[in-house]
Formats: C-alpha cells, sequence, structure tokens
C-alpha cells in the first residue's frame, strides 16, 4: 500500500481558494437555475426555445460582491505575488477564476454550462465577472481585463480570442504562472539556455570598486526598482561590481543573455520570483530589447555592455547610465575563490596578465581543473594559463597571424642589457595595474593602461623570437599583424582597418606584434600633396589610438630611424638588438645544435668566428646542414655547418671566405 505525500503549503492554500470559488460557482448555478426555464433540459446551451429567449430578455441580477481574504491562507503564493506586483482584489479574484481549470478539471464542465457552452471549458470576461460579484457593463470591472491592464502587462493573464465580443472572449494563465503558484521554481522553459548564474565574487580593496559597489547596494535597498547601464571598459568589468552590489543589498537576481523575443518571459519570471534582472551579451541593435526592460518599471533592471550609451535605444525614460570600474585588485580573490581555494603555486603572479572578469574567470577556473583531472595531474600554473587563453576568443584572426608560443628565455641569446629591458616588458605588463591604477601614476588624459615596446635591430637579431618569448612568459598567444591587410590605396580604410585591430586587442588578452612596422609608424612628412597629407593623417591617427591603448603591443624595425619621433615617445621600451659578435655567435651555433644528431661533438667556433651571421641566418645555416645530414643518413658534420654557412653567405649576395672573389 502506498502512501500519499502531504500536499504543499502554495498548493494547499490554491485548493482551499478553489474551495471557496467552487462555493462560489454553486451560488451562481443556484442563483441562475431558480428561474431558468431550460435548468434542467439535456440540450441547454446547444438551441434556444422561446420561453428561454423571454428568459433571456429579463434584466440580469448579479450576486452579490465577492470580498475574499485579501492575505489568503498561510503559504498562499497568490497573495504574496498580489502584495508584491500591486494587484488589487479583484485582480487576484480574476486570476483564480482563470486558472481554476489548470487546477481542478472538474471546473471545465462547470464553466460550460455557466458559459450556457458546454464546448466553452474556461472561463470568459462575462462569466469570470459575474462570479465577482460584478454587473458585466460596469467599466471599471471590466477595465481589469484590457490590454493595458496589470494582469496583461505583467504578463499574468491572457484575454484570448479577441475576433469574439468582448464579453465571450476566453480567460487563460500561462502554465509557468501556475506551476509557481503550486510552489514550483523552475525557471519557465522559454528561457532555456539564456538563463546564467551570477558569478563568484571576492572582496578586494580596489577603493574604486568598492565605492562603486556600495553606492549601487544603497540604491537597490531604497525599494524604488532602479534600471540602470553599466558601461565596462573591457567586456565583463561590470559583472563583479554588479553582482557584488546586488549581494550587498540582499536583492536576488537572474542574468539573461539572450534574443528580445524573451523578455516578456523573463520580466514574468522575474515578478514570480521578486528577482532583479542582470543582462549581459547584449545584441548589435539592442533597442528594442532596451526598451522593454526599461517600461518595466517594477523589475530591477542592470545592463552591462561595452558599447556607450545611445539615447536612441530608448524614446524615454533613459536608465542611469554607469560606468564600471575595473576589477583589479580582487582579480586573485576572484581566482580563487573560483578555483576552491588557493592552489599550491603563485596564483598572482600566474593570472596577473589577464584581463578576465566575472564569469570569464569561472568558467577558465572549471576549464583549467577540467584539463588538469584529464592529464591526472594536480593543478598548475600551465593549465591555468592555457584555460585563461581559451577565454579570449578573438577576432584577431582576420587581421593577424596567430602563434602559440613554443620557447622561453633559454632560447634567447643576448646581451645582458637588452635581455633585461625583455624582462622588465613583461614586468611592466603584469603590474601595469597596480602602478598606474593603484599607485595613480597613470598620466590622465584619456591615456590606456597599454605596454609598448620598440623593437630595432637588424634583420635575423632574434626580435621575432623575442616578442614570442616575452607573450609566452605571460601566458599570452602572439599575434602578428598582416600589414597586407592593414594598409589599403583608399583613403580612410587603412585607420579603419587598424581600429579593429586595436578594439579587438584591447579586448583580447594577447601581445600583437607589428613586424616591420616602419610601413605604418613611419615618419611624418612635409605635405607637398594629397598623398603626404593623408599619409599624415594615419600617422595622427595612430599617436592618438596608441596613447588610448589598454594591451601590449611590439613594433618591430630594421632602421629605428624610420620610426616617427613621436611614436617612440610615446613606448614603454626601445630595445636594441645588436649584430652578434663572435662570442655571441658561437652561443648561438651551440644552442641550435643542441638538438641535432652530432651536434654535441661538433665545435663551431671556425664558422662562428669565420662567418658574420645574425642569429636568423645560423639557424637556417644549421637548418641546411640538418637536411644535408638526413640525406645521407648520418649526422651532421664540420663540413655541413661550413656548407650551410657558406649558403647563407650566398643568399646575402656576400663574398665566401675560401672562394676568391666574384
Amino acid at each position: 500500500m502506498t502512501t500519499r505525500t502531504s500536499e504543499t503549503a502554495p498548493a494547499t492554500a490554491l485548493l482551499a481558494r478553489l474551495a471557496e470559488l467552487r462555493h462560489r460557482a454553486a451560488l451562481l448555478v443556484e442563483h441562475r437555475s431558480a428561474d431558468d426555464p431550460t435548468a434542467g433540459d439535456p440540450l441547454r446551451g446547444l438551441y434556444l426555445s422561446d420561453e428561454a429567449v423571454r428568459h433571456l430578455l429579463r434584466p440580469a441580477e448579479p450576486l452579490p460582491l465577492a470580498c475574499p481574504d485579501p492575505d489568503g491562507p498561510p503559504g498562499d503564493r497568490l497573495a504574496e505575488l498580489s502584495a508584491r506586483l500591486g494587484l488589487t482584489e479583484l485582480d487576484s479574484a480574476l486570476l483564480l477564476i482563470a486558472l481554476a481549470p489548470d487546477l481542478d478539471r472538474g471546473f471545465e464542465p462547470l464553466y460550460g454550462y455557466l458559459n450556457d457552452d458546454v464546448s466553452r471549458r474556461r472561463a470568459s470576461v462575462a462569466l469570470a465577472l459575474d462570479l465577482c460579484g460584478f454587473p458585466v457593463h460596469l467599466a471599471e470591472a471590466r477595465g481589469r481585463l484590457r490590454p493595458t491592464a496589470p494582469l496583461s502587462t505583467l504578463g499574468l493573464l491572457t484575454v484570448e480570442e479577441p475576433e469574439r465580443p468582448f464579453l465571450s472572449r476566453s480567460l487563460r494563465v500561462p502554465d509557468r504562472l501556475v506551476a509557481h503558484l503550486l510552489g514550483d521554481d523552475t525557471p519557465d522553459a522559454a528561457l532555456a539556455g539564456h538563463l546564467h548564474p551570477l558569478p563568484h565574487t571576492a572582496p578586494g580593496d580596489d577603493q574604486e570598486f568598492t565605492r562603486f559597489t556600495g553606492l549601487l547596494a544603497a540604491r537597490l535597498t531604497t525599494g524604488t526598482p532602479l534600471t540602470a547601464y553599466v558601461r565596462e571598459r573591457h567586456e565583463g568589468d561590470g559583472l563583479p561590481g554588479v553582482t557584488t552590489a546586488l549581494r550587498s543589498a540582499g536583492v536576488p537576481a537572474v542574468r539573461f543573455s539572450g534574443p528580445e523575443d524573451r523578455v516578456p518571459d523573463l520580466l514574468r519570471e522575474a515578478r514570480l520570483g521578486g528577482l532583479a534582472v542582470v543582462v549581459t551579451g547584449l545584441p548589435d541593435q539592442p533597442g528594442s530589447l532596451l526598451r522593454q526592460l526599461t517600461a518595466a518599471d517594477d523589475v530591477p533592471v542592470l545592463v552591462t555592455g561595452t558599447r556607450p550609451y545611445d539615447p536612441g535605444w530608448c524614446d524615454d525614460g533613459d536608465p542611469l547610465v554607469l560606468d564600471a570600474p575595473p576589477r583589479r585588485a580582487g582579480a586573485v580573490q576572484a581566482w580563487a575563490a573560483a578555483l576552491g581555494g588557493e592552489p599550491d603555486f603563485d596564483l598572482a603572479e600566474t593570472v596577473a596578465p589577464y584581463r578576465l572578469a566575472g564569469d570569464h574567470i569561472t568558467r577558465a577556473a572549471r576549464a583549467a581543473r577540467d584539463l588538469a583531472a584529464f592529464e591526472g595531474a594536480p593543478l598548475s600554473p600551465a593549465h591555468l594559463r592555457l584555460a585563461a587563453r581559451r577565454q579570449s576568443a578573438s577576432g584577431l584572426e582576420q587581421h593577424a597571424r596567430r602563434i602559440r608560443p613554443a620557447v622561453d628565455w633559454r632560447d634567447l641569446v643576448l646581451p645582458e642589457g637588452p635581455l633585461s629591458q625583455l624582462r622588465e616588458l613583461s614586468l611592466r605588463a603584469r603590474h601595469r595595474d597596480r602602478v598606474l591604477g593603484d599607485w595613480r601614476l597613470s598620466a590622465g588624459g584619456g591615456r590606456g593602461r597599454g605596454v609598448l615596446g620598440l623593437f630595432a635591430g637588424d634583420s635575423g637579431t632574434g626580435k621575432t623570437l623575442s616578442a614570442e618569448v616575452v607573450a609566452a612568459d605571460l601566458g599570452l598567444d602572439l599575434y602578428v599583424v598582416q600589414l597586407s591587410s592593414v594598409v589599403d590605396k583608399y583613403v580612410g580604410e587603412t585607420e579603419k582597418n587598424l581600429e579593429r585591430i586595436f578594439t579587438e586587442a584591447d579586448r583580447t588578452d594577447a601581445v600583437l606584434l607589428f613586424d616591420e612596422a616602419d610601413a605604418v609608424f613611419g615618419k611624418r612628412s612635409e605635405v607637398k600633396g594629397a598623398h603626404d597629407r593623408y599619409a599624415n593623417l594615419e600617422s595622427s591617427y595612430l599617436l592618438q589610438r596608441l596613447e588610448s591603448f589598454d594591451g601590449i603591443a611590439l613594433l618591430t624595425t630594421n632602421l629605428r630611424a624610420n620610426i616617427d619621433e613621436a611614436f617612440t615617445r610615446r613606448l614603454d621600451l626601445v630595445v636594441d638588438f645588436p649584430f652578434p659578435d663572435a662570442g655571441q655567435r658561437l652561443a648561438l651555433w651551440r644552442h641550435s645544435l643542441s638538438h641535432v644528431p652530432g651536434g654535441e661533438g661538433i665545435e663551431p667556433g671556425p664558422v662562428a668566428e669565420g662567418f658574420e651571421l645574425a642569429g636568423g641566418s645560423i639557424r637556417s645555416a644549421v637548418v641546411t646542414a640538418a637536411y644535408l645530414a638526413a640525406g645521407r643518413g648520418g649526422k651532421v658534420t664540420a663540413g655541413d655547418l661550413l656548407e650551410g654557412a657558406r649558403r647563407e653567405y650566398r643568399k646575402a649576395g656576400r663574398l665566401v671566405p675560401g672562394e676568391g672573389t666574384w
């Protein structure tokens, strides 16, 4: 024998209300059948006799007004919802009448009888007003069922069949409302995939962030619903502040990212749960979505986005526009919270190069844990860096070639001076937010917090390799800008292409490399024609854009003198790559031979001394020697190295030692 589970409090409360409604319907049946000559006719409602017509011509006598208990029984969600949304007693009664067939199927034939039509098994406008004891001609009562009345605008009730006369139209409530009133808080199925949890946040000592969240929390606790647009400098910056403020104010919230046609369902979900709405991931044309959100003056709405607010998005009632503070000081705590605690390695050092925030941190932490579990190894900085890079999905590949660094500091053979400058460049990238932000050493004037460096030196001296090493040290991808896809012969197109690159780089954690930067960062010239004027406009645009850049950009050039001095003044570091002397050439030969069969037993001193080659040419010479050895199935010999060096001299058109004059 099975035991019936006890009913929940919300369901019990609704059943009590239905009992009252059933009694009310019984009174109406009795009232009508007292002098209705067709009351006992089995075909009642299917045809009209003369006697029935005469009965219909009599003036109607409505029931006495119904006065339901506004507080309702304990656990009555209908009473709680009515109080929260400011519904009247009549609104609550109409809502109960409309949803009765969804709660008790016995109301369907009952409503068919009272509608004088057995096929119409839902309450009509006339029947609902009769059950409430209001005359059907009373404008105030009829107005509660108009499309502009609260029940309709709040998404709680639909008056169907607009082609019918108003009194005979059917009333229906959404399934989600029925489920909520019965105690089911599962979100509407129409919102599946569009609702997301708020990210974990951790307290920090960032004064700007603390002030922003404190002011926003104070505004949320006033009880007056707030609609605000939080402008982000970088995607995800606004969500931690909004989340922190909501939790400080004790306001439950739901995060939405979806199309505008789901906004009515979203607002109904928020009203049912007494929730605030946080909107992220705005579409390209957000006007319709924002107009619907700002019109809901009973729901707190907080929208985050990177674009500046456009007053044209809303017809009237513009939201409060706020600037989101960057979430930097508490980023380490946020990472630790997402990871479930401090890892065994230096977390602050590992995550310093990344500008992720909010749910991006949560997703990156989860991905890092999954990677470690897949490998059966403890979580390491490598797992975290790889997961963080994957969160920086970039559109840079349209104009740049992506390089995933596979080198480190051991692959650089440079004098101590350039090497220390490269390490300083990496240091600046890690600590720029503390120095320029927390310590307020930014130059102001709208200048960004980017790190800009120029690598100058002859071809093959290690400029591109150094950029890759810096990117690897920071745990970032390297994007080499394809100048052929940037420079355009049409006026203004080059600036547009560069703006796309800088905008994407601003929102992406990556190192941007302008190889052979002379093409776009060259000196301005005296204006002698239209070409000079437009070329100078390009340079002026670049000067302004570099100042507001927040990312990491590196420029390389073979001739430092070709770079405009106005650009070099805005650079953080200028690293000169000298041509290697004999000692450095020997180190480069040995480094290139370290993984080549037979390389350990070869003494490259003679070729290092006799051939003045840069690092790139030395590597090419070793590759040539390796192919020669692979072709004969042996190991690399000193003769192979000599032949490789000679070929590099010939490619450069130089006189090969020992071969005489040409």
